[in-house]
C-alpha cells in the first residue's frame, strides 16, 4: 500500500483537484484547461491523507537530518562563541565556516531523500559524504592536523553522487 501511494505522488502531478482537497464525491472542482479547453471536473474519488505518507525505511533519513541539523547548529554556535574568537589563522576559520555551511545545506538535502525514486541510496550517499567531507574539515579546523584531510575529496564526491543519485 505504501509503495502505491508512493508510486501515485511520482506518477501524478498534483492538480488542483488535491490542493483544494474536496470534501466528498460529487464536489465540483476549480476550471482547468485541458487540450485548450476549459473544463470544470467533478471529483471521482477523494484521496486519504495518508496517500502522501513516506515509507518508513526512508523516514530514517528525516530523523538523521534532525540529528545532523541539531549537531550543525550546535557547531556553529560553538563556532561564533568559541572557535572565531580564539587566535587561529584565518585559514582555519574559512574551513569551519566551509564545513558548517556544507553540514546545514546536506541536512536540508537529506529532507527530501524520501521523495526520491531510490531513497537508500540518495540517502546514504548524502549522509556518508557529510560525515566523510564535514567531519574532516571539522576535525583540520579544531586539531590544526593535516593528517584526515587527504580525505576530504571522498567526501566531496560522495556528496556529487549523491545529489546525481536523487534523479535517478
Amino acid at each position: 500500500m505504501v509503495g502505491e501511494s508512493v508510486s501515485w505522488l511520482w506518477k501524478n502531478s498534483v492538480t488542483r483537484e488535491v490542493v483544494c482537497l474536496p470534501k466528498k464525491v460529487g464536489d465540483l472542482v476549480w476550471p482547468r484547461k485541458v487540450e485548450g479547453k476549459e473544463v470544470v471536473s467533478k471529483v471521482v474519488e477523494v484521496i486519504p491523507v495518508d496517500m502522501l505518507t513516506i515509507p518508513s525505511y526512508a523516514r530514517w533519513f528525516v530523523r538523521i537530518a534532525g540529528i545532523s541539523g541539531a549537531s550543525a547548529v550546535a557547531l556553529g554556535a560553538y563556532g561564533a562563541h568559541v572557535f572565531y574568537r580564539r587566535e587561529y589563522p584565518e585559514e582555519l576559520k574559512l574551513v569551519y565556516e566551509t564545513a558548517n555551511r556544507y553540514h546545514f545545506l546536506h541536512t536540508l538535502a537529506l529532507l527530501g531523500v524520501p521523495l526520491c525514486k531510490r531513497p537508500k541510496l540518495a540517502g546514504s550517499l548524502l549522509v556518508a559524504g557529510t560525515a566523510i567531507f564535514c567531519g574532516t574539515c571539522y576535525y583540520y579546523a579544531l586539531t590544526g592536523s593535516r593528517n584526515v584531510r587527504q580525505y576530504t575529496p571522498y567526501g566531496g564526491m560522495l556528496l556529487i553522487i549523491g545529489w546525481l543519485s536523487m534523479i535517478l
